[in-house]
């Protein structure tokens, strides 16, 4: 089998899969007990359900290859490091962002921060990493690799593969799907706001007192309060035409049980996008709590509480 040399690493193709295999279920480990303990409870970490983050173990595959034309100098290969690694990070996360949407990792509030994809501190902590990945930590994995022997780890790289592939396929239908959510669920509430703001037109007519009150409402922005205002509205609506039948044309009437109608099928269109039930789905919102969308904030916020609403009801 063909041996594929880079620097002092002389590894198989299979060799090379298995490590890349080996740091994404190390790198799950170190990230899922992390944020196990600071949620202090536990979080199934990453864009896959398994328990394999691709991103540590493309991010080790990287140190490993970067650092070794500079392996006999330590500061090289820091440097190298920070470098290499800060690429791959912000190209994952760019391209993640945009195919799916959100961030799975942002650095916003971090200073010296690039678009949020990256920041100075975790870039100069990749090149510490990279350090303790080819000086400590990858030596005796070398060793128990090199002395596994083929036949035992052919079969067990294959299953592997198949495996993660699956998963991944899943993982990125789900994070699709998601993503498709977010887009209704955003058209969702741009429908209630137009069916708002044409209420408030309609309650102008014959409440004087609204139409001062009419700016107030408008600031709200999540679906949750804004589906209050509009219940609100088409209650006054309905009280003054039951009170006052002559108040209104019949157009307006007309209009009125329009958008009403337009309301109802709107709310349990939102209801339906956030009770989906499907595993990769929930599981995906579930195991990464600091998912953030610039474009779609308030619709993923509530998709999350809507989640986590769901996993409460069934414990």
């Amino acid at each position: 089998m063909r041996v594929w040399s880079i620097g002092n690493y002389h590894y198989m193709v299979i060799q090379w899969l298995f490590l890349f295999y080996f740091y994404c279920f190390c790198g799950w480990c170190i990230e899922s007990s992390y944020v196990s303990i600071k949620s202090r409870k536990l979080v199934n970490r990453g864009f896959m359900r398994g328990p394999f983050l691709p991103l540590y173990g493309s991010g080790a595959m990287m140190m490993l290859v970067v650092s070794a034309p500079f392996q006999d100098h330590i500061v090289l290969v820091y440097i190298a490091g920070c470098i290499g690694a800060t690429v791959l990070e912000y190209i994952t996360g760019v391209t993640m962002e945009a195919l799916f949407k959100v961030r799975y990792w942002d650095y916003s509030e971090k200073p010296f921060n690039f678009q949020g994809h990256i920041c100075l501190g975790t870039s100069l902590s990749w090149g510490g990493l990279t350090i303790l990945m080819t000086q400590f930590v990858h030596r005796p994995v070398e060793t128990i690799l090199l002395s596994t022997p083929l036949n035992v780890l052919m079969p067990v790289t294959v299953i592997l593969t198949i495996f993660l592939a699956v998963d991944f396929a899943l993982s990125c239908k789900a994070a699709l799907d998601i993503r498709d959510i977010l887009v209704k669920m955003e058209k969702a509430k741009e429908e209630l706001e137009r069916i708002s703001k044409r209420l408030d037109v309609i309650l102008a007519f014959a409440n004087e007192e609204w139409e001062s009150r009419k700016g107030e409402r408008h600031t709200k922005r999540r679906l949750e309060s804004l589906r209050s205002g509009l219940e609100e509205r088409f209650e006054s609506i309905r009280a003054v035409i039951m009170a006052k039948p002559g108040e209104y044309k019949e157009s307006e009437k007309e209009e009125f049980l329009s958008l009403r109608e337009k309301y109802h099928i709107n709310i349990e269109l939102t209801k339906q996008l956030k009770s989906f039930k499907d595993f990769y789905k929930r599981s995906m919102l579930r195991g990464n709590p600091t998912m953030v969308s610039a474009k779609f904030k308030e619709a993923l916020e509530e998709l999350k509480e809507a989640v986590s609403g769901r996993r409460k009801d069934d414990e």
